[in-house]
């Protein structure tokens, strides 16, 4: 019997990636953030992690607490002692995020820099090639736009949502492991070059199916053994084997020399 696969990704954005992926995706103002629908649609985000059991750290419930606070202080009527520039609530986390903006968009661009310096090669290099003919994961010129894990739960939401209601209470048996559609998403890969996000849903019986798949997905990740990416902000989530360098899995699922 396979053993079941915990998934425990090794870099997961934090709270203030998510509050700047929800300003992005909204085209909010980050110097005037709406802060309950921020706080509606961050407490969203918050209910899937957990329903995943992503191992959401606390930090996530520590900004979630932040953001109440932040909501319930604007209720309340400005206190005459307090200095103009500390009336807004809202301040302190404008500050947090404008400043973690500019270190990110920093890493962003030392990677970038560093990505273009992996593509020169001395006389007597080998530039890596993906099959057919493809760039390097990670190359500017590719056509892909990144994708981040806050996309994929975006993705999965409207999954979940699409699922046919089920009026009929059952007990279903475990037919599906983790570690099964692990096997079953990297060896269609091996068959198909592409696969769309919302295909691997198509044929899933229950939101429990549903919930694997995409644990098994996020697993693929975590191991470097795919790629996601998208043409364009909206279009359909793209799922490609990453060639550059595979690892083989073993029968439970898992990595081979971890």
């Amino acid at each position: 019997m396979s053993k079941p696969v915990r998934v425990k990704l090794d870099v997961f954005e934090g709270p203030l990636d998510l509050l700047l992926y929800l300003i992005k995706e909204e085209e909010l103002d980050i110097y005037d953030i709406p802060i309950t629908r921020i706080t509606e649609q961050y407490l969203e985000y918050l209910n899937l992690m957990e329903m995943l059991d992503l191992g959401v750290a606390g930090e996530f419930l520590v900004m979630a607490a932040e953001l109440m606070h932040i909501k319930s202080s604007m209720l309340l009527p400005p206190d005459p002692e307090t200095p103009p520039e500390e009336l807004d609530p809202r301040g302190e986390l404008v500050r947090r995020l404008l400043e973690y903006k500019t270190f990110k968009e920093a890493a962003d661009r030392l990677r970038q820099m560093g990505e273009r310096r992996s593509g020169i090669f001395g006389r007597f290099g080998v530039q890596p090639e993906l099959e057919g003919g493809g760039l390097p994961a990670g190359r500017q010129d590719s056509p892909f736009a990144e994708v981040s894990i806050f996309d994929l739960i975006k993705a999965l939401s409207r999954v979940l949502m699409d699922m046919p209601r089920q009026d009929i209470h059952e007990v279903l048996k475990d037919e599906f492991t983790v570690a099964d559609k692990v096997h079953e998403i990297f060896h269609r890969l091996v068959k198909e070059p592409v696969i769309y996000f919302s295909s691997l849903f198509r044929a899933a019986k229950n939101k429990l199916e549903v919930i694997t798949t995409f644990l098994a997905l996020l697993e693929l990740i975590r191991l470097k053994e795919v790629l996601i990416a998208q043409h364009n902000h909206f279009d359909e989530i793209e799922i490609r084997r990453n060639v550059v360098a595979p690892r083989e899995l073993n029968t439970d699922g898992e990595a081979k020399n971890q």
